[in-house]
C-alpha cells in the first residue's frame, strides 16, 4: 500500500444520499475538484469505498 492518498471529488454532491454527503465532508471535500491528502489506512480507504463514484484517488 502507498504511504498517502491523494483524493479529489470529481463529481458533484447535489443528489446524493446524506451518508454519502457527510462521508465526503469527513474526508475534507466540500467542493468540487478539491484535493486532499490522507495517510494510507483502513478506515480512510472504508470512507474512500463509500464514495468511490464521485471521487478520483492517486497513490503518492
Amino acid at each position: 500500500m502507498a504511504n498517502k492518498l491523494e483524493v479529489t471529488l470529481t463529481k458533484s454532491l447535489i443528489g446524493t444520499k446524506p451518508g454519502q454527503r457527510a462521508t465526503a465532508e469527513a474526508l475534507g471535500l466540500r467542493k468540487m475538484n478539491q484535493t486532499v491528502e490522507h495517510n494510507d489506512n483502513v478506515a480512510v480507504r472504508g470512507a474512500i469505498a463509500k464514495v468511490a463514484h464521485l471521487v478520483t484517488v492517486t497513490e503518492k
